[in-house]
């Protein structure tokens, strides 16, 4: 009974420094991962990388990881001479495989959610113009402008819809424009109010699929395949 306690004693000991050397050797890993990640040609803030799955080190032996969470702050991706910051995207990699060295990392799957601040939509609009939750799932945007035939210059707030075109592009346009019997006022706040502004820098195969407004920004669900993470 005696050497029985003392071989299971053993066992936890090894038991508990094999769980400890594989969480340091993943937090590590983790640290190194966050340097090398990459989203395309778009510029990061920060970048906090979470791999999943126990043990790590059976895993790095198979050159593939059966799950990696990412979060990427503060994106600066661009698209036709216009830049649009994403303030947050989290991404959930499924079947990440190691290249040689490990040196590269590619996603066999992916899914997540990119969120662009109302603030960050503001600094992509025209000049003057503000963007704002405007609740029931609209943004209120507001803008000057300049009405030659009053000699003066007008605000005007209009609630408008935000969708996804062709997969990469917002498009805010305004529900309905006052025209207040001023000819020409719904076309002038038109050129202010509405405008479209693309999402670039994206990893490859990593596809934008549904825009919703919500109270802290616009959320946009992404899924993709064969998505090269560095390397």
């Amino acid at each position: 009974m005696r050497a029985l306690r003392i071989l299971l004693i053993i066992a936890v000991v090894l038991g508990g420094v094999f769980v400890a050397v594989d969480r340091a050797a993943v937090y590590f890993a983790e640290s190194e991962a966050e340097g090398r990640v990459a989203f395309g040609g778009a510029e990061a803030g920060s970048t906090d990388v979470s791999i999943k799955g126990f043990p790590f080190l059976t895993q790095v032996a198979g050159s593939e990881f059966d799950r990696v969470d990412v979060t990427v702050k503060d994106i600066r991706a661009s698209a036709a001479g216009r830049a649009i910051r994403i303030s947050e995207i989290q991404a959930q990699l499924r079947q990440v495989t190691l290249g040689a060295g490990y040196s590269s990392a590619t996603a066999s799957r992916a899914t997540g959610t990119a969120v662009i601040s109302y603030e960050a939509l503001t600094e992509a609009a025209d000049e003057g113009v503000t963007v704002a939750y405007g609740g029931d799932g609209k943004v209120k945007v507001t803008g000057s402008v300049r009405i030659p035939l009053l000699e003066q210059t007008l605000t005007r707030s209009v609630l408008s819809t935000v969708t996804l075109v062709d997969g990469d592009t917002v498009k805010v346009r305004a529900d309905e424009v006052p025209g207040e019997g001023i000819p020409g006022l719904e076309d002038l706040v038109r050129k202010k109010t509405d405008f479209e502004r693309g999402i670039g820098g994206l990893p490859e195969g990593l596809k934008l699929e549904k825009i919703e407004v919500a109270p802290g920004g616009l959320e946009i669900s992404m899924t993709g395949a064969d998505i090269r993470l560095a390397g």
